[in-house]
Order: structure tokens, then C-alpha cells, then sequence
């Protein structure tokens, strides 16, 4: 909206790119530390606690009386840091807002009926995963319904380089996984107090510096970048991501006073996912958010396993409940991750090598 009434006013502030990321971080991240408290009296009145699942670690049964759906503010701030400080007229910014939103409203249907029935079921596996599908199937109809034939797609492969190839119907299921993967990655990650957060926002950071230099056609030249015009708006999203992530943790920090629910993790989930296409970043999305794939794999494994040979990998999955059944608190595993997920980041910033360099 900003930058929309800046073609009139022309300010030089709000036309910098720069200006405007620092803008919706710190707009964002104000908006979740002001509205926090009053969100979690609220929730706290109605009781809108966490249903903690029975064949959990018994140490969770303490928070029972901690609010849920969290993740309320973190969709507002975002959307309305996001609605101010981004060019509108870009498409991107549409897509990502679509999945953040739909997503989230998913999240809240599955939170709701969880304190409603007082279960930790929600919705049945089978209508959560049609809702994400039918979403995301929608979003990618009207991204690639008009494109034709001849326009390419670039995959980036980390410390290697970027592959083009036309658009195709493996390529939209690919994507669709992405979508559907990465919000089901940081919903299962979401298991201790600020564990999903900080991963997401180093995510989100790594992205956001990507999509910073994606419309210099100089940079995308020497590094693993793809070009595109209409890339470098992301930055200013992936800002508001990050500080509406600082401030929900400012509650989510161990103690948790709040925690984000299945409407946070689905739609930053989602959000991360569809950025990582837009970006054609989707095997980056993979390394930086490594901790995501762990969680995500160490239920799988433990599924199947357990379905072949009735026996368990892990004490517990995913696979944070298995180190805190064998005696880790909660805030040495959550920070060890945070380590490992900022490692993870460092290792995709360097893979945005220089071609030359192998």
C-alpha cells in the first residue's frame, strides 16, 4: 500500500527496497509483541488451551493450561506488514498471501474442533489433507493455467548449477508436494517451545536474501540465482515473516505462554513452500530446512517400521519426543536444533556458489 502511494508522493525512503524490508520487519514484529498479551488473555479467558495427546512425554501434561492458535497473530502481522510495505501489483506477493491465509484457515478449522472436543485429533488426517491439496492445486491452476508451453522453468541444484526445462505436469506435482510438505514439515515440528519458530525464521531469512538479489541480472549471472523482475518483492514478505517471528517467540520461548497451533505451523509452512517456487529453490528448501525434513522423516520411518516389523526406530516421533523420553530437557533440545538449523543455513547461503567454483 506504501509503495503503491509513494508513485505519487515520491518519497526516496519507501521507494528502497532496503527501507521497506527494515519497515516490514520491524512492523511486523511490533504487531505480534502488542497484540501478544491482549491475544493471550483473550485465549486464556475462553480457554483455549492445548490439548496435550495421552501417549505424549508426561512432562507436557504441565501445559494444559497454555493457550493454543498462537498463530492468529503471526498470519495478521504478516498480512498486514506484508499489505503495506509490498508493491501489489505484484502477483508473488498474491500467491504467497493465498496459501499463508487458506493454510491458516485450515489450521484454525483443525485447532478448533480440537478444543471443541477436547481431543487431540481435529480433523481427520484424510479432510485436513484434501483441504491442503485442494488449495494448493488451486493456487498452481492459476499460477501455470495461462503460461504456455514454450515458457521454461529453472531448478536451482545447490553447489551446482541451474537446469532448465519446460513447464510439465511432473513439475506441478512436484510443486504440489512442496506446497504440502513443507507446511506438514514445520506442523510436526511444532512439538516444544519455540523449536518450528527459529528454523522458520532462518528460512525465511535465507530466502529473503535470495529474493533480494534475484532481480540484479549481474548477481544471478555468477551465483545460483534465478532472474526474475518480480522476485525481489519476496524479500520484503520473507522480512515480515521473520519479525512476526521474533515476536511470537518473544511468547514462545521456553516457558511457553503461547503456542502457535496447527493455524501458525500449516500456513508458514505453506508460505516457505510456495516461496521456495517462486524463487525455483525447492531443493534449498530442503537443505536450509533440513530440521523440517528430519522431523518429517523420522515419522515416516517410524510408520513404516513399525507397520513391516511391529517394532520402533525411536522411543517417540517425531523425533524431538524421542531425545526427551531418553532425558534432554526441552530447551537443550530445542536450542541444539536451532544450531543445527542455523548450520543448515549457512551451508545454502555457501551453496549459491560461483559457477566456476567445481
Amino acid at each position: 500500500m506504501i509503495f503503491l502511494i509513494n508513485q505519487y508522493l515520491n518519497i526516496k525512503m519507501f521507494a528502497l527496497i532496503s527501507c521497506r524490508i527494515i519497515f516490514s520487519l520491524l512492523t511486523s514484529f511490533f504487531i505480534n509483541l502488542f497484540v501478544g498479551p491482549y491475544i493471550i488473555s483473550y485465549f486464556k479467558k475462553f480457554q483455549t488451551f492445548q490439548i496435550i495427546r495421552t501417549e505424549g512425554p508426561t512432562g507436557h501434561f504441565k501445559k494444559n493450561n497454555t493457550p493454543t492458535m498462537g498463530g492468529v497473530f503471526i498470519v495478521i502481522s504478516i498480512f498486514f506488514s506484508t499489505f503495506f510495505y509490498c508493491d501489489l501489483n505484484n502477483t508473488y506477493i498474491w500467491y504467497v498471501l493465498f496459501i499463508l491465509i487458506g493454510y491458516g484457515v485450515i489450521g484454525l478449522l483443525d485447532d478448533y474442533k480440537k478444543i471443541k472436543f477436547q481431543n487431540s485429533v481435529g480433523l481427520k488426517i484424510l479432510y485436513k489433507f484434501l483441504g491442503l491439496s485442494i488449495i494448493a492445486i488451486l493456487l498452481l491452476y492459476i499460477m501455470y493455467a495461462h503460461q504456455e508451453n514454450s515458457i521454461a522453468i529453472e531448478i536451482i541444484i545447490p553447489f551446482y548449477k541451474a537446469i532448465s526445462f519446460k513447464i510439465n505436469y511432473l513439475y506441478i506435482f512436484l510443486s504440489y508436494l512442496v506446497i504440502v510438505g513443507s507446511s506438514n514439515g514445520v506442523n510436526l515440528t511444532d512439538g516444544l517451545d519455540g523449536l518450528a519458530i527459529m528454523p522458520v525464521i532462518f528460512l525465511s531469512f535465507g530466502f529473503g536474501l535470495i529474493a533480494f538479489f534475484s532481480s540484479d541480472i549481474n548477481i544471478c549471472n555468477n551465483i545460483n540465482i534465478s532472474y526474475s523482475e518480480k522476485s525481489n518483492e519476496l524479500s520484503v514478505l520473507c522480512a515480515s515473516i521473520v519479525g512476526s517471528g521474533l515476536g511470537f517467540l518473544w511468547f514462545n520461548t521456553y516457558p511457553a505462554k503461547i503456542f502457535m497451533g496447527d493455524v501458525g505451523s500449516l500456513s508458514l509452512g505453506g508460505a516457505l513452500g510456495i516461496i521456495s517456487i517462486l524463487l525455483h529453490q525447492e531443493l534449498l528448501l530442503l537443505l536450509m530446512g533440513g530440521i523440517f525434513v528430519i522431523e518429517t522423516m523420522s515419522v515416516i520411518l517410524q510408520v513404516i517400521y513399525f507397520k513391516m516389523r511391529k517394532k520402533r526406530i525411536f522411543k517417540m516421533a517425531p523425533i524431538h519426543h524421542h531425545y526427551e523420553i531418553k532425558g534432554l530437557s526441552e530447551p537443550l533440545i530445542t536450542i541444539r536444533f536451532w544450531i543445527i538449523s542455523f548450520i543448515l543455513l549457512l551451508i545454502g547461503v555457501i551453496s549459491l556458489r560461483i559457477h566456476d567454483v567445481i
